[in-house]
């Protein structure tokens, strides 16, 4: 690099909004022709500085530098202008407008008043062709795409403006493995050609693959910066993130109560699920792994009365749940973390509190009002028990970030105190540092006898957390292929079922 400026640096960026510190006291350098890495807990700030990069935000104080020279756009165009393109994880497409016009919203070229459609469209295949993907159509509308392919309009319209620094965020959420080792093609070459990037993600392989360098942000401030992403322990990072040392997994797991808490006999919904039947224990925790399409979601949601099923029964403590009532699930002790926890678990534009005792509304009802004092006292109670950063129940739910979301999930049931509690998914989207806090709250939860059922896509975290193992697959429609103790299974041996059972 010697001594010239860096491509971007940040100094001491401090950003408030109402109630909260963003950012306070951000520092960061990126050269050309590097990936830098921004790690972090949910919550520490990433947001925000993506935000700021962009200009999508003004910093409250500090200084933004761009080859030495102090800069401060005013907009997100000024941004691109510069040279600073971003790509977001919540992609701001328009889904109505084709993937060319997608790609040069705000600097299409014109005749005569007149759009270039052809010349338009025949750039955006380039583009595309260069990303890898030539069979996504510049006619097509956005809004048709798969995720994946949305993703990749988003960078191609970062290229159409040669940009000089490309922030990704969480690039990889919507992409699948071949997409993945594409994505980070595209990244070399760019790089290559001197382009910097800076590569926002929670996933530490996906950082060590892709980064050269680290900056570490915790509370809104840097921490550690410039440390080598690929050498430095993950043990170190974590730290840094979390202020303290936290192990991935929560250890060995529990010796599960003798009492049968939750029964499933043969459960089934036509194509998605056949003849599903398991028991769980106080205390337990069940794991359920298989492919995306075996049924594992669909399963979880029949059992918390979500689908109706065609066959089969459910029970609680010995007691038949009424099947196709959520209701009934609710009543009879069935709580479910749903996989989309913003669309299907949340109400986002609600108060905290409201959030956490949704399940338990009766028990704050008195001739007709509300006990807010008492909500917002037992809201509150149940989210420092969890650890939610900030505690204040009054805030938005749609403010807290991925982990802490799913620790609200986790407060409702608390609340309730429900006897069965059902994860899908539950760290998708969430950081290392908030990940081990997750496992530490489902096993403590299991320790007071809740039986626990939980799906995950990760198999080592399904074999981590979970007393039983059940394999589902096979077929058009998932059935039970498998039904072990976790310590006798390892990832391999998982695989083995699941594809032996698809190939049966």
């Amino acid at each position: 690099m010697g001594a010239a400026p860096p491509l971007l640096a940040v100094r001491g960026v401090v950003k408030s909004f109402p109630g909260v510190r963003a950012l306070d006291g951000v520092d960061l350098e990126v050269a050309p022709g590097e990936v830098h890495c921004v790690l972090g807990q949910n919550g520490a700030g990433k947001s925000t500085l993506i935000k700021v990069l962009s200009a999508a935000h003004r910093p409250d104080e500090g200084e933004i530098r761009w080859l030495g020279e102090p800069v401060r756009p005013a907009s997100p165009s000024a941004a691109l202008r510069l040279g600073i393109a971003t790509v977001y994880q919540e992609l701001d497409l328009v889904p109505w407008l084709s993937v060319a016009e997608n790609i040069f919203l705000g600097h299409e070229r014109h005749r005569f008043g007149f759009t270039k459609v052809a010349e338009s469209r025949a750039r955006a295949r380039a583009l595309l062709a260069r990303l890898g993907h030539p069979e996504i159509r510049p006619a097509a509308a956005v809004g048709t795409l798969p995720a994946a392919s949305q993703q990749l309009v988003s960078m191609a319209r970062a290229l159409a403006h040669d940009a000089r620094l490309l922030v990704l965020d969480e690039p990889t959420a919507a992409l699948a493995g071949e997409e993945v080792d594409n994505l980070f093609r595209i990244v070399g070459e760019l790089t290559a050609a001197g382009v910097a990037v800076v590569y926002i993600s929670h996933r530490l392989d996906e950082l060590r693959r892709v980064g050269h360098r680290v900056t570490v942000l915790k509370d809104g401030r840097t921490v550690a910066s410039g440390l080598d992403v690929r050498t430095t322990p993950t043990a170190e990072l974590v730290t840094l993130m979390t202020g303290r040392r936290l192990d991935a997994m929560p250890g060995a797991p529990g010796k599960p109560g003798t009492s049968e808490v939750l029964r499933v006999d043969g459960l089934a919904r036509r194509g998605e699920f056949d003849r599903v039947g398991f028991s769980v224990h106080a205390g337990e925790v069940l794991g359920i792994a298989g492919l995306v399409g075996s049924g594992r979601s669909e399963l979880l949601e029949t059992i918390a009365g979500a689908r109706k099923p065609d066959a089969g029964a459910v029970s609680v403590d010995g007691k038949a749940v009424r099947p196709g009532s959520v209701r009934a699930a609710v009543r009879a002790g069935i709580g479910l973390a749903p996989e989309e926890r913003k669309s299907q678990g949340l109400l986002l534009d609600l108060p905290i509190a409201h959030n956490v005792t949704l399940a338990s509304l009766g028990r704050y009802a008195k001739l007709g009002f509300t006990d807010r004092a008492r909500e917002l006292r037992d809201a509150r109670d149940t989210l420092r028990r969890l650890d939610l950063r900030p505690a204040d129940p009054r805030r938005l739910a749609r403010t807290l970030s991925g982990g802490n979301q799913q620790k609200a999930m986790l407060a409702r049931w608390l609340v309730r105190g429900c006897r069965v509690l059902l994860l899908d998914e539950p760290t998708r989207g969430v950081d290392v540092g908030a990940r081990a806090e997750l496992y530490r709250l489902i096993r403590e939860l299991a320790a007071t006898g809740v039986a626990i059922v939980l799906v995950s896509s990760e198999i080592p975290e399904v074999l981590g957390l979970a007393d039983r193992v059940l394999v589902l697959g096979g077929g058009t429609a998932g059935r039970v292929l498998a039904d072990r103790p976790s310590g006798e299974l390892t990832e391999a041996a998982v695989l083995d079922v699941i594809f032996e059972g698809s190939a049966a």
